[in-house]
Formats: structure tokens, C-alpha cells, sequence
């Protein structure tokens, strides 16, 4: 049924992009600050994020090769079980371009099983890509992920040579999976919001530990987890059928996930309406 839209609380899902030396890890660092709570960084840059560790308390995994997208899922699983409330993921291009990333997986596949042909083979790779994604947009941690851009170089003013950041090293729509997309100039360290659904970002603008802190206010500033599993409950004590039901479980599930005292509640009403719908003869 529809119902009156309204945003809810939500987590982060940011993209910062820019070329190398922009001030990627360093902007996601502060961000992460800004938001508080225990923070877990997935390194894919030989230990890079580990020379900001004075700049805020964290925990570190280096990722080497391959850089598959099952390793990825494996360390955002586990840093969800460890209680972490934010996951800066450092970077996430390697995925997608590094050794063992999507693109070099994919191609190998190709040649091994589809004759060379690696459009036929982007439908056993793409679904191992989905998988990741879908992983990174259901997590119950705010997600920070940093992204390589091709560099172009330009001369300005005073035959001054620039460098520009680019196309972002990810598969082509990545952006659209994010609530924020900031790109990084590698000159001034600027950030400016080429996707921004907060409407918290116009022009240019230093990332600081600040910028984090909007953030979480406008993350919190929708309807809490709670008040939208009273709208949701009541839709799991009234199914009428056992696909209603699970329909219903499932996204009363999705927005419990993280507090297990609320998945509890969700499970017990679930396993009752189920009771009640089973035919007594079927229960005896």
C-alpha cells in the first residue's frame, strides 16, 4: 500500500574521488571523525591510511591482491561484527581496475571459458560485482569509499601545470549507489559534491572534521529505526498470506539489522502471525 513519503534515518554511503595525492584518505579520515563512534579502514594502499593515524584513533586491515569482491564483502562482514560504526574503505577502484579486481577477473574468464568473448562473461562477473554493492548499500555501519580518478594534466595560467581529476575508476553508474559523491580537486584539496542528496554541499569547500558532523545531523534528522518498525509491525500481524508475511519479515528485518533486541521483536511477531496462519491440522 502506498504511504505517505518521509525520509528516515539513515547511514552514510559516501564516495570521495580524486587523482592521486588529492587528499582522499586524509578528507575520509576527518569525515569519519566528524561522525564519531569506533572506526575501521579497509587498505588497499600499502598501509597509507595508517600515516594519519594521528589524526584519529582507528583500525587498520591491509587488503593485497586480489582484489576480488568476496574479499571485500569478507571485511565489511567481519568489521560489522566487531561493533564498528563507520568503514572507510580505501579504496574501493581496486575492485574494479586492481589485480584480481573485476575488470582482470573478467577478462580471464573470457578467455578461459567464453573463447575471448568477455561480454559473455560480464554475466557470471557482474553478479560477484552486485554482490559487493548490495553488501556496501544494506550495512549497518556508515561507509565511506575512496575512488581513483584518471588524471588529466592541463596547463592554466603562467603555462602552470594542473591536474584534474576524472572519470572515477569504478564500474560506470557506481555513483548513483551513493548518498554523496565528492570529488577532490588534488591542487587545492577542495571538495565539491558531483551527487549530493543531503543538499548540504554548494561550491567549494575544505573537508574537516565539521563536515562529518553536518552529515550525521542530517542523517539523523529522519524518522528513527523505532518508529519505523511501529509502522512496519503491524503489517506482519495482519498478513494474509504466508508470502505477505515474508514480504512484510523481511523489511521489518532489513531496518532492525545491527540491534538484536529489535530483531528479536521482529522474529517473535514474524513466528505468531506464521502460527496463526498455519492450518491447525497442518500445526498437529
Amino acid at each position: 500500500m502506498f504511504k505517505k513519503a518521509e525520509r528516515k534515518q539513515a547511514k552514510l554511503r559516501l564516495a570521495i574521488a580524486g587523482p592521486s595525492g588529492s587528499g582522499k584518505t586524509y578528507s575520509a579520515l576527518l569525515i569519519a571523525k566528524g561522525l564519531g563512534g569506533k572506526i575501521a579502514v579497509l587498505d588497499t594502499e600499502t598501509g597509507s591510511a595508517s600515516l594519519y593515524s594521528d589524526l584519529v584513533d582507528f583500525d587498520a586491515v591491509d587488503l593485497a591482491a586480489p582484489f576480488t569482491p568476496e574479499r571485500y564483502i569478507e571485511v565489511i562482514a567481519a568489521a560489522e561484527k566487531a561493533g564498528y560504526d563507520t568503514l572507510i574503505i580505501d579504496s574501493y577502484s581496486h575492485e574494479w581496475t586492481g589485480s584480481g579486481g573485476c575488470l582482470e577477473a573478467n577478462e580471464q574468464l573470457a578467455h578461459s571459458k567464453f573463447k575471448g568473448n568477455t561480454w559473455a562473461a560480464w554475466n557470471e562477473t557482474t553478479p560477484r560485482h552486485r554482490k559487493l554493492t548490495n553488501k556496501i548499500l544494506g550495512s549497518t555501519m556508515h561507509i565511506i569509499c575512496t575512488m581513483r580518478s584518471k588524471t588529466e594534466t592541463v596547463q592554466g595560467e603562467g603555462k602552470k601545470i594542473i591536474k584534474l581529476g576524472m572519470k572515477s575508476e569504478q564500474r560506470d553508474g557506481t555513483d548513483y549507489e551513493f548518498t554523496v559523491v565528492l570529488d577532490v580537486s588534488h591542487d587545492s584539496h577542495e571538495a565539491s559534491a558531483s551527487k549530493d542528496r543531503t543538499k548540504l554541499f554548494s561550491g567549494y569547500e575544505v573537508v574537516s572534521e565539521k563536515t562529518g558532523k553536518k552529515l550525521l545531523d542530517w542523517l539523523n534528522g529522519g524518522t528513527s529505526v523505532r518508529d519505523q518498525l511501529l509502522d512496519l509491525m503491524p503489517d506482519i500481524a495482519k498478513a494474509a498470506t504466508m508470502d505477505a508475511l515474508q514480504d512484510a519479515y523481511s523489511a521489518a528485518y532489513t531496518i532492525a539489522r545491527g540491534d538484536d533486541a529489535l530483531i528479536a521483536s521482529v522474529v517473535a511477531a514474524k513466528d505468531k502471525r506464521k502460527a496463526e496462519l498455519t492450518p491447525a491440522q497442518e500445526r498437529a
